[in-house]
């Protein structure tokens, strides 16, 4: 079986693409979300990974060089498809508490303006897309450790037999064959309705399994290292107007907690294997011949999504809905310096990216994905809340291959839709609604403004910081001490103003408590809701 037919029998075998649809009175929404995506990845954000069909949306459309995530999967997402903090929701997996019966998301705001809702790739928030959160059709990829031979997947809610190894299966490419069906289902069933697909890839999170002709592309191009492969990031960044920052330091002491013991690690995966971010002028032959091999990994990971997006987008415009389709491509934390062996397990004579192996891509080569930024996936500094934020649209941005400097969340891509749809944010709210936290940032299409906003607020893991304007207050785990760093001149967060500016430090720590208690309040104060979990 072809990779590209594996879900053919319960999409059900369309007709090839149609022609000539009728024009919507409302855009279209296609959300594109990268799992474990850096910072710099893209061509178009410095980075050194081909992805020309991200380059082709970002020259004719925006750039925002200040989207923020909440530096972990299953919070963002929530965050995306609610428009409130996952703090206020407790949607996510990793929140714990009440999901407040008042809780709406994206489809359930979006259909009383007319609007079909569809699902493509990762799922993890509680909720089952079509029972539990409005989606009209739903091909949830539930097993994040197998690209090749995943065990949970859903159709419609429903579970599909687990993926065998003569299947031919590759999750990227199944995730863009299900947004593809669902485009074409809606063109020939539903052609005068708009639409909002929300496509989510797990790409590039780890294991870094990818196809071997996609790796051999880039078999070469990391042989520099980090170090330099960093630098030039910065450099590229720098041109192109994105950061006005110096280059982070290597943080040399910092990686997650739950990470494999370094011995343990090595053991199971190899004497090639790093389990820090040291400098690369520092590692073995043996070290920098396995560490590039994991960033070509990681690169072809990322190029493949890139490829199936194209195709994604060659629907679009088959059916004549490209023009007027709001596209907005974000990835959900910053890349992961988690070392980790799950699933499967690994198997240290299998070929690096296959099936069998289960590598991932470690603190040196996440550093330079997050660059120009401190740390990591899980870390609310720069490194690890940071996201690309493209936007095209045709019919509706005029402004070409430019940037938009104002920060912006992930709660904000809501009320932003329910905006470009004509509706009020937040009006499909029941009564005793806690208000959306997001603010349209429509406003900034037309013209480099800042949107409006008493705070971003960041709690994972124990890591917290709230930003109010320029000023940022940031703290690494339990107890750990506030840093205070002003992100106009310094995003890298490498000068330290707490002892300068000790009154805005305790400003900001005890507005960050005042939000933090309120968010926990708001939780416990909820009736639970009563849709259908996972």
């Amino acid at each position: 079986m072809q990779r590209r037919n594996f879900l053919r029998t319960g999409l059900g075998s369309l007709a090839s693409p149609l022609f000539g649809a009728a024009a919507t009175r409302k855009p279209n929404f296609l959300v594109i979300l990268a799992d474990d995506m850096g910072y710099s990845d893209a061509g178009c954000y410095g980075g050194d990974v081909d992805t020309p069909n991200l380059d082709m949306l970002a020259k004719n459309g925006l750039r925002f060089t200040q989207m923020y995530s909440t530096a972990r999967c299953g919070p963002s997402r929530s965050c995306i498809l609610t428009g409130q903090y996952a703090q206020q929701t407790a949607c996510d997996v990793m929140t714990p508490g009440n999901v407040p019966s008042w809780t709406r998301f994206i489809p359930e705001h979006l259909k009383p303006l007319g609007y079909r809702s569809y699902h493509s790739g990762k799922w993890h928030i509680r909720f089952r897309p079509i029972a539990g959160t409005g989606f009209d059709h739903s091909y949830a990829l539930l097993d994040q450790d197998r690209f090749f031979t995943p065990r949970a997947h859903r159709l419609d809610d429903e579970p599909l037999p687990a993926v065998k190894p003569e299947d031919n299966f590759y999750a990227t490419i199944a995730i863009a064959d299900s947004s593809v069906k669902w485009l074409q289902r809606h063109h020939s069933e539903h052609p005068d309705d708009p639409f909002f697909h929300y496509l989510a890839f797990t790409s590039p999170h780890f294991p870094l399994h990818a196809l071997p002709e996609d790796i051999d592309k880039y078999k070469d191009r990391f042989a520099e290292g980090w170090d330099v492969a960093r630098q030039k990031r910065w450099q590229r960044m720098r041109k192109m107007g994105l950061v006005n920052c110096s280059l982070a330091k290597l943080d040399t002491e910092i990686w997650p907690s739950w990470n494999l013991a370094s011995d343990d690690l090595i053991r199971r995966i190899g004497p090639g294997e790093v389990t820090r971010a040291v400098p690369w002028a520092s590692l073995t032959q043996e070290q920098k011949n396995f560490q590039r091999t994991k960033m070509a990994i990681h690169a072809a990971m990322i190029s493949r999504m890139d490829h199936e997006i194209g195709r994604v987008i060659a629907q679009l415009k088959a059916m004549n809905a490209f023009d007027d389709t709001v596209i907005l491509f974000i990835s959900d934390n910053g890349a992961s310096a988690e070392q980790l062996i799950r699933a499967d397990g690994h198997d240290p004579s299998a070929i690096p990216g296959s099936a069998k192996s289960h590598l991932c891509l470690g603190p040196g080569w996440s550093s330079s994905s997050n660059a120009p930024f401190r740390l990591h996936k899980s870390w609310v500094h720069e490194g690890g809340i940071s996201s690309p934020l493209i936007a095209h649209w045709p019919n509706g941005i005029q402004a070409k291959n430019q940037l938009r400097h104002s920060p912006c969340h992930f709660v904000d891509i809501l009320p932003t839709l329910v905006d470009l749809a004509g509706g009020k944010p937040g009006s499909a709210l029941p009564q005793g609604a806690s208000p959306l936290a997001g603010r349209s940032f429509a406003p900034a299409f037309p013209k480099d403004v800042t949107v409006p906003r008493d705070f971003l607020y960041f709690h994972h893991n124990n890591n917290r910081a709230i930003r109010v304007g320029d000023s940022k207050l940031v703290a690494i785990g339990k107890g750990g001490p506030w840093e205070l760093y002003d992100l106009k001149t310094d995003r890298c967060e490498q000068k330290n103003l707490l002892e300068k500016q000790p009154a805005k430090a305790g400003d900001l720590a005890a507005l960050w408590q005042k939000v933090e208690d309120g968010f926990v309040k708001t939780r416990e104060a909820s009736e639970p809701s009563g849709k259908v979990r996972m």
